[in-house]
């Protein structure tokens, strides 16, 4: 499964893990969390190195 599609199936319950976080997916799972997108995908290079790495943030109930 691709990082992007393990997004829309797992968004709510991802949502409800993480609000207010950036999530480093790779493939099918979160490999790295982070206040920061940036940060998210630092760590997610130094535990997927040269894997592809989709970053996405995980807006608050307040933000929506």
């Amino acid at each position: 499964m691709e990082s992007h599609e393990y997004l829309l199936k797992h968004s709510q319950e991802l949502s409800e893990e993480y609000p207010g976080k950036y999530l480093a997916i790779v493939d099918d799972r979160v490999v790295a969390v982070s206040n920061s997108g940036h940060d998210a995908f630092e760590n997610a290079k130094k535990i997927c190195p040269g894997k592809e790495i989709y970053i996405t943030y995980m807006p608050t109930e307040l933000q929506l």
